[in-house]
């Protein structure tokens, strides 16, 4: 595939992956490359090319569809570039904590980045019953610096309104508003579940209380743009082993609220904890307490040394804006646990569970834990409280 100033988009083959490569000379003339497509997601192509030493990049191409729907869900290609300049601005912030990007064409919807091949993705590894000791500790490193710096607390305030106009996402937005904040909560089309848990759905469709919440962590996803945000952090989006981690997939970027990335990886961490035993349960429940400690505490020093708005220096501020934080974090993470049940996208860990009536029981308790995420998270003050609701719901008695 030989790329020029006319080349049109056109979804790429293991074949014409291959011939990109070389066009763009990754590899060294004469190597004996192997490409493999590895995408399993739903709106993308990921090729892995190698040569002979194991020398390694990664091709990512948008495809203008989704692949769980089919060609009859048309999406933009512009997310292609909304990755590509996330990735570059977070390689400023936490350059160990990304993946490099070597190319981008938008043209091509393309991304050129490095391999990863050393590392797995995280909620793979968390099935298979492994652990990543720092995994946490670098996500709140990594929450704290991308969040704080493109905030109007980090961020020059001029600066930050044209960063919000380069990552514009309307059409991803629409996905999350309607996937996370609103057709769990009604009788939608795009809702997937199994007919056991119909009584259980419908108790949720009829609780006008949560609802009424949820309507309100809509409505700030929609209104408030206080940082990028990754817009999509579930343990599918992260690689990982017991050193390294890195934050891959970030198409949905654009300007939220704050505690939006927080309550994603909330949620992912405790659709995990929900599949374990009890014995189990606490290495990966550790990752919610530390997660939220890493991220206040580097927050916290950043608000301190790096702040560009005068009202940081006034008493209470901070604690304002980290319980703000805290309890839409809370909220969201409901949305999300719900959403990733009974939604059009799951998650493998509840749906790998065997045996199948074990399955459903799990799914039930994670219904029940969404609803009093989403009912609760203005009275919970820490991550113990939830861990302690969390464990109210797995004996039943919330």
């Amino acid at each position: 595939m030989t790329i020029t100033a006319t080349t049109s988009y056109e979804p790429l083959t293991e074949t014409t992956a291959v011939s990109l490569a070389k066009d763009l000379e990754f590899f060294k003339e004469g190597a004996l490359l192997h490409c493999q497509e590895i995408g399993d997601g739903n709106l993308n192509l990921v090729f892995h090319i190698r040569d002979e030493n194991n020398t390694g990049i990664i091709i990512k191409q948008a495809l203008p569809y989704a692949k769980v729907v089919g060609e009859s869900w048309p999406l933009t290609l512009h997310r292609a570039t909304i990755e590509g300049d996330y990735l570059k601005n977070a390689a400023t912030l936490v350059p160990n904590l990304v993946p490099k990007v070597y190319y981008t064409n938008e043209e091509l919807a393309i991304t050129i980045m490095e391999d990863l091949s050393h590392l797995e993705i995280v909620r793979n590894g968390f099935i298979g019953g492994k652990d990543y000791p720092l995994l946490s500790k670098h996500i709140g490193e990594y929450l704290a610096k991308t969040l704080f710096y493109t905030s109007d607390f980090g961020l020059n305030q001029q600066e930050k309104k044209k960063l919000q106009q380069q990552f514009a996402n309307p059409e991803l937005c629409k996905i999350t508003e309607d996937l996370v904040f609103t057709d769990p909560f009604f009788d939608s089309e795009t809702n997937s579940y199994e007919p056991e848990l119909l009584g259980a759905v419908e108790e949720l469709w009829k609780n006008e209380t949560l609802k009424l919440e949820v309507a309100k962590l809509k409505y700030k996803f929609l209104t408030n743009g206080e940082a990028l945000l990754h817009g999509d952090l579930h343990t599918g989006s992260i690689f990982a082993n017991d050193i390294d981690t890195k934050v891959i997939d970030p198409e949905f970027a654009y300007f939220g609220p704050i505690g939006f990335d927080i309550g994603q990886f909330f949620a992912n961490i405790l659709l995990q904890a929900i599949t374990r035993s009890d014995d189990e349960r606490v290495a990966i429940t550790t990752h919610l307490h530390q997660v939220w400690e890493v991220f206040t505490s580097t927050f916290s020093d950043l608000w301190k040394t790096a702040s560009v708005e005068q009202f940081t220096t006034t008493p209470g501020y901070l604690d304002y804006v980290l319980k703000k934080v805290f309890a839409e974090a809370s909220g969201f993470a409901g949305c999300e646990v719900i959403r990733r049940t009974i939604g059009l996208a799951h998650v493998a860990d509840l749906d790998t569970i065997q045996p199948f009536a074990k399955r459903i029981a799990t799914k039930q308790k994670a219904l029940e834990l969404g609803r009093l995420l989403i009912l609760d998270a203005t009275n919970f003050k820490n991550t113990k409280e939830i861990e302690s609701a969390f464990e109210n719901v797995l004996k039943g008695n919330e």
